[in-house]
């Protein structure tokens, strides 16, 4: 057990990386850098192909998906982290995660290790929540407007 924190809170950019579709869903993109990291091709690819490889097929077999959901691409100061999230039943999100220590060939295991998200990810976490509330569990959902709805916030 730690007498502190492990790490001090540094504050970290975010940017819109746009919608991607993919079968039949579509995300919402983020790029969350701890300092002196970024966003490269190569991260957006591995996060495609994690998406494809990984996500879609779990989408698929849960069911009852609303078709919507947002990727958090997030190169920290160990590693990188690909977060995928995807609405269903109206309400209930879902979640899969990437996590790979950079320098070492193999990816972390989510199962043993469940990790929801860190701190960071967690302010962009709830305001997607939030934007899902307002534009998707009205009386009138409207999924142009979610789409559209990025958070107001700097992430420091």
């Amino acid at each position: 057990m730690s007498d502190g924190p492990i790490e001090l809170y540094q504050p970290r950019d975010y940017t819109n990386l746009g919608v991607w579709s993919t079968g039949a869903l579509q995300f919402k993109v983020y790029g969350l850098v701890a300092e002196a990291k970024n966003v490269s091709a190569e991260m957006q690819s591995m996060a495609k192909e994690f998406i494809e490889a990984q996500v879609l097929e779990r989408v698929t077999s849960m069911g009852e998906s609303n078709g919507l959901g947002f990727i958090i691409i997030h190169p920290g100061d160990l590693g990188i982290s690909i977060s995928a999230h995807w609405w269903v039943q109206g309400s209930v999100l879902c979640q899969h995660n990437y996590r790979k220590l950079y320098g070492r060939n193999e990816s972390m295991d989510t199962i043993t290790r469940p990790v929801v998200a860190c701190i960071w990810e967690l302010a962009l976490i709830n305001a997607e929540q939030e934007a899902w509330r307002r534009t998707m569990m009205g009386a009138a959902p409207d999924q142009a407007a979610h789409l559209e709805a990025r958070p107001s916030f700097n992430a420091t």
